[in-house]
């Protein structure tokens, strides 16, 4: 009987932690003018895939957007890896990747940031 009563506790706790929510902030390129954020949030919703398909993301996944930062709240396993890997594709759709990469600032957030070009450029001055 033990062993079925613990069974239901993880079963129930296994649910409260199905509820991710991440954030990526794209506030210096939005900012520069150089990237849009609603098409960002556009490409997620078209990209995102639920149970093998594209489009699929029904009440499980929502995405919204205020300002600058875009957020995807998950209710079905969703890896932060996986964002990530689709940020990096739309920054390179948008022939930005040159310039921005993609930077953990916390542990449910991303950070699109420029590259330090400003230090290897002094650096080659002084050769």
């Amino acid at each position: 009987m033990g062993a079925v009563k613990k069974g239901a506790a993880k079963a129930t706790t296994s649910k409260q932690k199905r509820a991710q929510k991440f954030t990526i902030d794209c506030s210096q390129p939005v900012n520069d003018g150089i990237m849009d954020a609603a098409a960002f949030e556009k490409f997620l919703q078209d990209k995102i895939k639920v149970n093998g398909k594209t489009g699929n993301l029904g009440d499980s996944i929502a995405i919204g957007r205020e300002k600058s930062k875009v957020s995807v709240t998950a209710e079905v396993p969703l890896s932060k890896r996986y964002l990530k890997y689709l940020s990096k594709k739309y920054l390179k759709k948008q022939q930005l990747r040159d310039w921005l990469h993609v930077v953990a600032n916390t542990k449910q957030s991303y950070e699109l940031r420029y590259y330090n070009i400003h230090d290897t450029e002094q650096d080659e001055d002084e050769d």
